[in-house]
């Protein structure tokens, strides 16, 4: 498969099976993530894998899905702002340095055949106090992960995408 195969291939799966998802595979995505470029190399994240069933109640109080409660595993996408680095103007590359981690993740759990969605529309503070974080880490994403229950249509990005001519310049805006 090539990489454009690969990326046409990844969608939003709010449909997970029950099924546990495996230690090759789990350790495949997250190995994904760890191998991520970041700014200076700093690497500011942590992956918090949350799939016992006590941990997985408490992540369902920050994010209000029926959908999420189905997904066998949660990876809560952890960013350190104190390694992450800091342009001159004073710019935290932290929470860009973590979404190329969340989205390395996402495209090795398509490869592996599994699906994940981002989720950032969850109780911040919530997950700061369910999971004792200390002030310098900030959950920035969540990312649900399991085997896909349903299919999608590869080539929906022909009409769910602005086209190429639209979104890219050549020389100067």
């Amino acid at each position: 498969m090539t990489f454009l195969d690969l990326a046409k291939s990844r969608f939003s799966l709010r449909k997970y099976k029950p099924d546990p998802v495996s230690e090759e595979d789990l350790n495949y995505v997250l190995e994904a993530g760890r191998l991520a470029p970041s700014a200076v190399n700093y690497q500011p994240w942590h992956f918090l894998v949350l799939r016992e069933k006590e941990s997985l109640e408490k992540i369902h109080q920050t994010y209000h899905r029926e959908w999420f409660r189905e997904a066998p595993v949660v990876i809560v996408l952890i960013g350190d702002h104190k390694q992450g680095w800091k342009r001159a103007d004073g710019k935290d590359h932290t929470d860009i340095d973590v979404a190329i981690a969340a989205d390395h993740i996402t495209l090795a759990a398509t490869d592996r055949g599994l699906g994940t969605c981002w989720i950032c529309n969850f109780d911040k503070q919530k997950t700061i106090e369910l999971f004792n974080l200390p002030a310098h880490l900030e959950p920035i994403v969540f990312l649900s992960l399991g085997y896909p229950d349903i299919q999608t249509d590869t080539e929906r990005h022909k009409d769910k995408r602005k086209p190429f001519k639209v979104i890219v310049c050549w020389e100067n805006i």
